[in-house]
């Protein structure tokens, strides 16, 4: 059985889980946490359990806002662009700094992804507010979240400006002539900004899903207003199910009060899990890794400390009631609760009917159900033409 209208579930494999202390645990692997065979391993179990996205998190520091002892991490972007080939049906969000990157360099690694996948990249944005960061690059101070926020809504602009920049139909191929490319069908963006000035165009094609999606990652009014102007894709941290719906109505409002249909915006809720045969055991699990740390540390937000078919019925009860479109699925230990996922709690949402069997089409935009946009561009052009 396929439906129509699917929950939306992705899935977070940073680091060995969500939990800090997971790499210290017995199966983690600690050895292959830098193995990317590792991570293909885990994006081929949550493609068979047909989960809209895998997300690799990513920053310019040490773990510095978390209570971890593990240190490092593999490029985002570059994980996504080596596992594209290797996958099939599952979009990959890379998490990609906009503070101490450039907006050109973002839309090419981007587009490129999303050519090497088929149309099944995505950009969760990211920013940065530490001067440990600021002075790893040394080009300015660090800065406030109000300004960096404001900096990320405007290099996001920039970017989609770059994705458009090749109308669809550019590239020629015409052998016989030695035309490649149609040039009046590719356009200088010159914008003009408060923090970019970007004149030229993308050296990459227009890509298959024409845009990627955008995620945004709420956790202040100034990524709330981001969200609503520039995300597809919104993550939101909620303590319970009325907490998700007033979220998701806010931003569905403000998403509205800047012109756009709330309908294109999926709002997805974080949510830490541990799974358990039964309760009491999922409880152990996490008092075991919680000793390991010395105290409770957990990401913040909702926890489903439990089993499998409880997990199931919060995710049919939220979506069911309009509190969210799905869930960003956080394990506590990947090397666990993957398989706990993938293999218990996905076939209790199909038998349910309230979720795929199958992926609806080929790219993200299709699992997530969203139109792909024509490049602004080629309606000016067209215009011109007239």
């Amino acid at each position: 059985m396929t439906v129509a209208r699917s929950v939306h579930l992705g899935l977070d494999l940073s680091d060995a889980g969500a939990h800090p202390e997971a790499w210290r645990t017995t199966g983690s692997e600690a050895h292959r946490l830098f193995d990317p065979e590792r991570l293909r391993e885990l994006v081929d179990t949550a493609q068979r359990a047909t989960l809209d996205f895998v997300l690799f998190d990513d920053s310019f520091a040490l773990h510095t806002s978390r209570n971890t002892t593990l240190r490092g991490r593999l490029d985002a972007a570059l994980v996504s662009a080596r596992l594209a080939p290797r996958s099939t049906g599952i979009g990959l969000v890379a998490t990609v700094d906009t503070t101490h990157t450039e907006p050109f360099h973002v839309a090419k690694a981007l587009q490129t992804i999303d050519h090497v996948s088929h149309g099944r990249a995505a950009w969760q944005v990211a920013w940065s507010t530490t001067e440990e960061v600021a002075s790893a690059f040394g080009r300015k101070p660090a800065q406030d979240e109000a300004d960096a926020v404001a900096e990320a809504d405007e290099a996001v602009d920039v970017v989609r400006k770059l994705w458009d920049s090749w109308e669809d139909d550019a590239e020629i191929r015409d052998v016989a002539t030695g035309r490649f490319v149609d040039r009046g069908k590719i356009h200088r963006i010159d914008h003009e900004g408060v923090r970019f000035v970007v004149k030229g165009s993308s050296i990459t094609p227009r890509s298959p899903q024409g845009r990627p999606p955008v995620v945004v990652r709420t956790s202040s009014p100034a990524s709330v207003a981001l969200a609503a102007h520039r995300a597809d894709v919104v993550r939101i941290t909620a303590t319970d199910r009325g907490d998700a719906a007033a979220q998701r109505a806010e931003l569905r409002a403000a998403a509205a009060a800047v012109g756009r249909d709330p309908d294109t915006l999926r709002v997805l809720v974080d949510v830490f899990v541990v799974l358990g045969g039964t309760e009491p055991a999922a409880q152990e699990r996490l008092a075991l890794l919680d000793a390991l740390a010395g105290a409770a540390r957990r990401p913040a937000g909702y926890a489903h400390v439990g089993t499998a078919a409880d997990l199931a019925r919060t995710v049919e009860d939220w979506t069911a009631t309009g509190a969210a479109d799905g869930f960003v699925l956080r394990p506590a230990a990947l090397h666990t609760d993957v398989d706990g996922i993938a293999d218990e709690v996905v076939p209790l949402l199909r038998a349910a009917g309230v979720f795929r069997d199958a992926y609806p089409g080929t790219t993200l935009r299709d699992t997530l159900g969203l139109a792909r946009p024509a490049s602004v561009y080629a309606s000016a052009s067209a215009s011109a033409i007239a």
